[in-house]
């Protein structure tokens, strides 16, 4: 299976089974959201030196995550074991039973049965070596259960990008809103400080010309939202552009999540209207799910 490139989600499962004659092998690997690609290898002692071959064919399906694997391998194929005699040992005690035997002028037969369930006398060896056959099924079930993990990846990653898409154009009917709104904050502050104005050339009111000049500058500052709204316009074509790209994307995702937030409360604070403040918090309800997805994707 080759890996297609896609949005793919940082949580998955894969499952593979193997048997041959003398051994059956489970392979199970479970994917959790990490900042990096972790890899995590629970295995038989005497399959310890795949460890490195295993993680490069993990590596092939999985970019970011964290990635435990467990191995579970039963059957007599599993280790070879054999039974080690100690005979100089053996031959000791032999001699101290004779040697007792003549000094107590005893019939007693030799306890051999004893003797070979003496750990010091009898011991089992058991060895690491690992057959072609064995090896062979081992990186088949990992590659196995590599693609599954990849293929649920894959369904969730495609679930994630469909989410999100409907959320960008949410926020993009938000945008237009706004855009309808902003001359109305034009004018709210053009007014107010048109105002401000009269009152003091009619002699209404003292004003200090130094906090009239301010009064300017802020309505020149916070009377236009459509630089905000022209940048989260961009932000969201690039969002969904990158949402098509073939590579890594939950990285430079989550950087435009934090942008378009950062636009987002500067109108919010920008404009000290009701409907405008609605539409703000409704906007940062839909980037608050979009983070949310964006911390799932690889």
């Amino acid at each position: 299976m080759d890996v297609i490139e896609m949005v793919m989600s940082m949580t998955g499962y894969g499952r593979s089974q193997k048997e041959n004659e003398h051994s059956r092998l489970t392979v199970e690997m479970r994917a959790v959201n990490h900042r990096f690609c972790e890899i995590n290898i629970r295995m038989p002692r005497q399959l310890f030196f795949l460890e490195d071959r295993m993680k490069k064919c993990i590596s092939h399906y999985v970019n970011r995550g964290k990635i435990d694997v467990f191995l579970n391998l039963q059957g007599e194929g599993t280790m070879k074991r054999s039974l080690t005699i100690d005979w100089n040992l053996f031959h000791e005690y032999y001699q101290l039973y004779e040697e007792m035997t003549e000094m107590t002028v005893s019939s007693e037969a030799f306890p051999l049965d004893k003797l070979l369930i003496h750990e010091d006398v009898v011991s089992v060896q058991e060895s690491d070596e690992v057959t072609e056959d064995l090896e062979s099924m081992v990186l088949k079930a990992v590659k196995e259960a590599a693609e599954q993990l990849s293929k649920m990846r894959q369904q969730e990653g495609s679930a994630l990008k469909g989410d999100m898409k409907e959320r960008l154009q949410r926020l993009t009917a938000y945008v237009q809103q706004l855009r309808g709104l902003a001359p109305e904050v034009q004018d709210l502050y053009r007014d107010r400080l048109m105002k401000k104005v009269d009152d003091f050339l009619a002699g209404r009111a003292e004003i200090d010309e130094t906090r009239l000049l301010t009064e300017v500058a802020v309505y020149a500052d916070k009377s236009d939202i459509n630089e905000e709204l022209t940048r989260i316009d961009s932000h969201i074509t690039q969002f969904n552009d990158i949402l098509e790209e073939s590579s890594v994307v939950g990285r430079k995702l989550d950087f435009l999540v934090q942008e378009l937030n950062r636009e987002a409360n500067t109108i919010g604070s920008k404009a000290n209207h009701l409907d405008i403040s609605q539409i703000v918090v409704n906007m940062k309800a839909e980037l608050e799910k979009i983070r949310e997805q964006v911390q799932n994707v690889e």
